[in-house]
């Protein structure tokens, strides 16, 4: 029993699950009914539950693409300027149609603002795969220019749309449960799937660990870094265009701003490493998890806005630490020590 307490401590989900469940029995006791979960007239669900996993879905779906980014040893920070270029290019469709709650208008933006992004990630790729420029700098560069293409785009304004089709994308609902969190289950499911039931996954974790030692075992690097970067680019539209839909505006200034922080964030969290290499595409779930709690906790519990962002990073950092190799290090000499320690011998009265 002990050795599989020990082995608990040490997983590296075990502190972003008990953040997790620490969070919600923190709005448990602000809000008793905080994890009840109803239906309304409509046959939708509703709770608090409910919020997080909806209004988390962006943040998770991007975190997917920027594990596997990541796991290349890199980093994409263009993610919240081309969600702001996704949600631009397809308000501006919809809006220069005269019909916009057609769907097949609204198809052809949503294909649009995907296409747009797609290149947009292979242009990335470009840059990091083919010139060797660092990822931190070469995503960078988008996401400094893609603010100002977004505004571009819309012409310094905030474009409101009223359309049923591309509203239904951010706050609808099948079978009662919201379409983005349909999104984003179907989207780390399909993620896991492809990098664990294929070699995908082995290859990535293999040009992260040894980029040099993958080329020369006849990896493909260049064309295994513009797809993850492709993907995360795709990802990072399609939550722009669920952030957007739900706004029903395309704000070039605020749409996933800072997201690609909360993304990294809860791939950090999840016990991904920055250095490349290994990856886990459930600890990034979890991770995006605690910090869609995290939000919700601040509104719940009534922490001042101007405090936000201290009390975030404060939990942020105190799982950090707990995940840390110091703290794992210290954990294991502790139970070296009780193992190693003599155990108390009872006496055992034998009756002649």
């Amino acid at each position: 029993m002990k050795h599989y307490v020990g082995r608990a401590f040490t997983h590296r989900l075990f502190w972003p699950v008990a953040m997790l469940v620490a969070l919600l029995a923190i709005n448990v006791i602000a809000v008793p009914g905080f994890l009840a979960i109803t239906v309304n007239a409509d046959g939708h669900l509703f709770g608090s539950l409910i919020d997080i996993v909806r209004n988390g879905a962006p943040t998770l779906i991007i975190a997917v693409g920027m594990t596997l980014v990541i796991a290349t040893r890199g980093i994409d920070l263009s993610v919240g300027s081309v969600c702001a270029i996704s949600g631009a290019v397809a308000c501006s469709i919809i809006l220069g149609s005269p019909n916009p709650d057609d769907p097949g208008v609204v198809g052809v933006a949503i294909l649009a603002a995907l296409g747009l992004s797609l290149l947009m990630g292979v242009w990335n790729g470009f840059l990091v795969a083919v010139l060797g420029i660092q990822p931190i700098i070469a995503t960078l560069i988008l996401m400094t220019a893609g603010r100002g293409i977004a505004m571009l785009i819309t012409e310094g304004n905030i474009l409101t749309v009223e359309s049923a089709p591309f509203k239904f994308l951010g706050s609808g609902f099948v079978l009662g449960i919201p379409v983005a969190t349909i999104a984003g289950a179907v989207i780390i499911i399909f993620a896991a799937l492809l990098t664990r039931r294929t070699a995908l996954g082995l290859l990535i974790e293999s040009v992260g660990i040894n980029p040099e030692a993958s080329r020369q075992a006849g990896v493909r690097a260049r064309g295994l870094l513009f797809t993850v970067y492709a993907f995360c680019a795709v990802l990072a539209a399609i939550a722009g265009l669920i952030l957007t839909s739900n706004q029903t505006a395309a704000d070039a200034n605020n749409t996933g701003l800072f997201i690609e922080l909360d993304a990294i964030l809860a791939v950090v969290l999840g016990g991904t490493s920055l250095n490349g290499g290994r990856y886990s595409l459930a600890g990034t779930l979890v991770g995006a998890l605690v910090i869609q709690t995290l939000v919700t906790t601040v509104y719940t519990v009534g922490i001042p806005p101007i405090a936000t962002m201290v009390f975030k990073a404060a939990v942020v950092t105190a799982v950090c630490l707990l995940q840390s190799e110091t703290t794992s290090a210290a954990f294991a000499r502790w139970r070296r020590r009780r193992s190693a320690a003599p155990q108390p011998v009872a006496e055992v009265a034998v009756s002649q």
